[in-house]
């Protein structure tokens, strides 16, 4: 739609001008930093940053109801840079030009209500949102489209040049970055580093693809974390891992989207979450946060964040109810389905402290609340939501058990709406779901399967017939005609089909 053919009242502000005051401020001793330079932790205190708008207050003086046409009427745009996350171009990135905003169809990912019969089963209605289908197949794009937009600006603004963005991974991160950094060479080159066999071949295929350099070393994700912030500090590199500030930015965006998914109405909404590094629940109440300072939503809605009983150190954090007791201490992963969350200890635990303090406060009740589920609920949840007809990962069926649990709990109740964070295309953990069925999980991962919720192929071959098509090699008619005769047959008789 032509901007000319926009309502004459709503013309002057459906294209966002380049604005904003953008910097960076500690969250421990509050010092801010010019933007004009990749940071990461505060060079004071060696805390971790959140990026702030000096001109924030700006936005407060356009009415919550004008910003909802604003942004329902962006929707008609054709304009790449406004098609995906930066249609919150005002919220995320007000200081990018047009021409350095990478889009690659990230974001506006589809909210998809369950069925009847699922939600009858877990006793609430619900969504998911499916962020698996950004273009590297999970909901870490829209960091990276902010992260590699604002060092493209950097470049076209000459602050930076030759740059190797680096991070590490469970997998989606990993193959996130690769991605935008390949969409930007000559300018940026990718390096990833991945825990030795902790990350899927499906996952492991994207950077490779990609052309970025690989490294596998031994441990985990906090093991590869700790190596690639000492390349950050040393060498002149770009983390591209949720310590950096920018990817908060852009994965605030989710919160976004679900309230204009949901008219804006955030009342009676739970928001469920999966907790890996913290920087999604960190961006997710960062945005609402933002959308209710300026009246775009008038209620914050409940966030529950979930956790695996093999990583949960943000759980065990909240476990203690007087605040001035808790004290944050990393812990040691056990293997998990929900590998993009065995993180012991994540990079934005401070975030997570900081904006859950907040969130709880402006909405003056308790309105953030986490849970820890088993591995074996993760995979008995998931693979009924799919049997169900989504397309959910272990992250997926981590908040889908998260919910359940929650409810069994009192946390939220039956007249609620719970939106569930489903982070990846189930393709990518099709591994996991193999080893359900086959029954071949390792015993560390404490999962047996249900004998109900095995799928397994039944191979038909019947023993009366001698001759099969293989390829290459034609039955002759009339046998081809008795196989085809028998297997229907078969197909039938294990089905209980009636002739008409």
């Amino acid at each position: 739609m032509k901007l000319e053919d926009f309502p004459k009242e709503i013309q002057p502000y459906i294209i966002p001008k380049q604005n904003g005051e953008l910097i960076y401020r500690c969250l421990n001793c509050g010092l801010e930093y010019d933007i004009d330079q990749l940071l990461y932790t505060c060079p004071h205190c060696g805390q971790v940053l959140l990026i702030y708008d000096r001109n924030f207050d700006q936005l407060k003086k356009i009415p919550g109801k004008l910003w909802h046409q604003i942004f329902d009427y962006r929707k008609m745009l054709t304009i790449p840079a406004l098609k995906g996350i930066y249609r919150f171009h005002e919220f995320i990135g007000p200081i990018i030009p047009f021409d350095a905003i990478i889009y690659l169809g990230e974001g506006h990912t589809p909210v998809i209500e369950a069925n009847s019969l699922l939600q009858e089963k877990v006793g609430i209605r619900f969504y998911f949102k499916n962020d698996g289908q950004n273009p590297s197949a999970s909901f870490k794009d829209r960091g990276m489209a902010s992260a590699l937009s604002y060092i493209y600006y950097l470049i076209q603004n000459r602050h930076v040049s030759d740059v190797l963005a680096i991070c590490a991974s469970t997998g989606d991160t990993s193959a996130a970055a690769a991605l935008y950094a390949a969409y930007l060479k000559p300018h940026v080159k990718s390096a990833v580093l991945l825990p030795h066999k902790k990350v899927t071949p499906q996952q492991l295929s994207q950077p490779l693809g990609s052309g970025a350099a690989v490294f596998e070393i031994p441990g985990v994700f906090d093991d590869c974390m700790k190596v690639v912030e000492a390349l950050s500090e040393t060498y002149n590199v770009a983390l591209l891992n949720s310590k950096n500030a920018w990817r908060i930015l852009g994965q605030e965006s989710y919160s976004y989207e679900i309230a204009q998914d949901f008219e804006y109405d955030m009342k009676d909404k739970v928001i469920v979450v999966p907790i890996g590094n913290a920087g999604n629940i960190t961006a997710v109440m960062n945005g609402f946060l933002k959308f209710y300072e300026t009246g775009i939503i008038n209620t914050l809605p409940q966030i529950l964040g979930v956790q695996s009983k093999h990583a949960n150190p943000v759980y065990r954090y909240y476990q203690e109810s007087d605040a001035k007791k808790r004290k944050f201490i990393p812990i040691t992963v056990k293997p998990s389905v929900a590998q993009a969350a065995m993180i012991g200890n994540p990079v934005s635990m401070p975030r997570v402290i900081h904006l859950v303090d907040l969130y709880n406060r402006v909405a003056d009740q308790q309105k953030v609340f986490f849970v820890e589920v088993a591995e074996q609920d993760i995979m008995d949840w998931q693979i009924l939501a799919n049997r169900s007809g989504h397309i959910a990962c272990t992250h997926g069926g981590e908040c889908l058990a998260g919910l359940v649990k929650a409810k069994a709990q009192g946390k939220i109740s039956k007249n609620d709406i719970a939106i569930l964070d489903s982070t990846a295309h189930a393709l990518k953990f099709s591994g996991f779901q193999e080893m359900y069925f086959e029954n071949c999980f390792p015993a560390e991962f404490e999962i047996l399967p249900d004998k109900n919720l095995i799928n397994t192929p039944i191979l038909l071959k019947p023993k009366d017939l001698e001759k099969f098509p293989a390829p290459g090699k034609e039955l002759p008619e009339d046998d081809f005609k008795r196989f085809v005769n028998r297997i229907s047959e078969e197909i039938a008789e294990i089905l209980d089909l009636q002739k008409v």
